[in-house]
């Protein structure tokens, strides 16, 4: 596995590589299952696999939520090499935004709905950070999980709009044995929270609206963002003392 800590260095690479295809699979770190099952999908598509760990700063709308973001770099690494990763772009801030966030991505419609509405600025910091990163990795294929799904569709749409060349792949979301789905933020529940956490997957599947859903999160002790039913999807975020939790089932 080569780690790269250089984007200068790494793109002298991206440009000697020819054969074959390429995945790729952004990520924060704090990795788990579910970025790994990401990985997995990569490497069964794919000729090589590379993995970014670059947590965000941009995408933060409370800058505590920023600070106290899981970080175990020397786990991460590990953790990815047993995984078979070819590649690891571990970039820092000045190198991703050299440009000190003075250019940026914004959608106008849909990141300002669900998640976009109680985070301000949260999905320009998300679309700007991936096609930055799509920009420098030149992949044929990007993996992401459908937990984060309101994220998918813009960077799909993003994709389309700005006609780059590369294939979006959605993932199935990878949840606990009591169906929470898995979370790098997961971690911060106490277990009080943990035990209840559950119950927000529950709530979406077995509900036969989304208002029924907001209503039983609330009798569980959830402050609920949103419960939303859109298309073919019930979307929803909601907090465990300071931990927010987000979701989404097919309906």
């Amino acid at each position: 596995m080569r780690v790269f800590t250089s984007i200068a260095d790494w793109q002298n690479y991206r440009n000697t590589l020819k054969e074959g295809t390429l995945g790729f699979v952004p990520t924060m770190g704090a990795l788990h299952e579910g970025h790994l099952s990401l990985v997995k999908a990569s490497k069964q598509q794919d000729a090589l696999t590379v993995v970014s760990v670059f947590i965000n700063p941009t995408q933060f709308d409370d800058k505590n939520d920023f600070e106290r973001y899981p970080a175990d770099s020397g786990s991460d690494l590990q953790q990815l090499e047993c995984a078979g990763v070819d590649v690891v772009l571990f970039p820092d801030q000045e190198q991703i935004y050299k440009d000190d966030y003075r250019f940026k991505v914004t959608e106008s419609e849909f990141s300002r709905k669900l998640c976009g509405a109680h985070r301000s600025g949260h999905f320009d910091g998300v679309l700007t950070v991936v096609m930055r990163l799509l920009n420098l990795v030149r992949p044929d294929n990007a993996y992401f999980g459908e937990k984060d799904y309101q994220q998918l569709q813009l960077i799909r749409d993003m994709v389309s709009a700005f006609f780059m060349p590369v294939n979006i792949v959605a993932c199935e979301t990878m949840r606990e044995a009591d169906g929470l789905a898995m979370s790098s933020r997961n971690q911060h529940l106490n277990a009080t929270d943990r035990a209840k956490a559950a119950a927000l997957f529950a709530a979406l599947k077995h509900s036969g609206s989304a208002a029924e859903a907001r209503q039983t999160l609330a009798g569980k002790g959830f402050d609920v963002d949103y419960v939303e039913d859109i298309a073919n999807r019930r979307l929803a975020a909601a907090r465990l003392g300071s931990t927010r939790l987000i979701d989404n089932v097919e309906i």
